[in-house]
């Protein structure tokens, strides 16, 4: 086993590994321990009782963060006339179609979230060894393939999380930055958590949400009491 660094050694010091923590107590630790120099992002990891694997136990949607994800988005849209327009207008980062699918194939995505018109999925759809693997291919069931794209690229620069179950039947997706408040990612953690709660496929048996954790970008995970996670969420403040 590695030697771990001093600071790696420090932070761990006072978190019980076995011991499972109410949220608000969890949120306390990490934040506690979130020393680095730059705002480092909290994040959750939420282990299911699902085999991916059976598309009957596929988790995937989206979820506004009640207090933002506090993460610069850049949104790349494939659209046409009025649309494209509209993309522009919405504060869209890059805004295409033939052309677009054309850099994305050369290697050039430069934007973090893909939203797509159902007209240009055809097109789109070129791109799916490319996107899919990132996670990055629009999808009307998480509100990427929509006309409204107004509605999309607010969404997705003002706090929409995506997440999807991956092979080991774990969730995991940032809710937040270590300068956020307890208060406030106490609340988007909740919401996430509730979002991946109604998401539970009728493929699922027995206990839905086995394992939960947060932790910083460079801090130790702390283990949280499931059933914590499921408290009425506050309004923002």
């Amino acid at each position: 086993m590695a030697n771990l660094g001093k600071r790696t050694v420090k932070a761990r010091e006072g978190v019980n590994r076995e011991h499972l923590y109410p949220i608000e107590q969890a949120v306390k630790m990490v934040k506690e321990r979130a020393k680095a120099k730059f705002d480092e992002t909290i994040e959750i990891a939420m282990n299911l009782g699902v085999d991916p694997r059976h598309a009957d136990q596929m988790v995937r949607g989206v979820v506004t963060l009640p207090n933002g994800s506090g993460r610069s988005v850049r949104v790349g849209v494939f659209a046409r006339g009025a649309k494209a327009d509209e993309a522009r207008a919405a504060g869209a980062d890059v805004v295409g179609a033939e052309d677009l699918v054309e850099k994305v194939q050369g290697g050039a995505i430069d934007f973090d979230r893909c939203i797509a018109t159902p007209d240009l999925m055809p097109l789109v759809g070129r791109l799916g060894k490319v996107l899919g693997p990132r996670g990055m291919m629009p999808n009307p069931k998480v509100g990427t393939v929509t006309m409204d794209v107004t509605g999309a690229i607010k969404g997705a620069k003002g706090g929409s999380v995506e997440f999807r179950v991956e092979k080991a039947g774990i969730v995991q997706a940032g809710v937040g930055k270590a300068s956020f408040t307890e208060e406030k990612l106490v609340q988007n953690i909740k919401a996430f958590a509730d979002a991946v709660q109604k998401s539970k496929p009728q493929g699922s048996k027995g206990t839905f949400i086995n394992r939960v954790a947060v932790s910083s970008t460079m801090g130790p995970g702390v283990k949280v009491e499931p059933a914590s996670l499921f408290g009425a969420v506050s309004e923002k403040s």
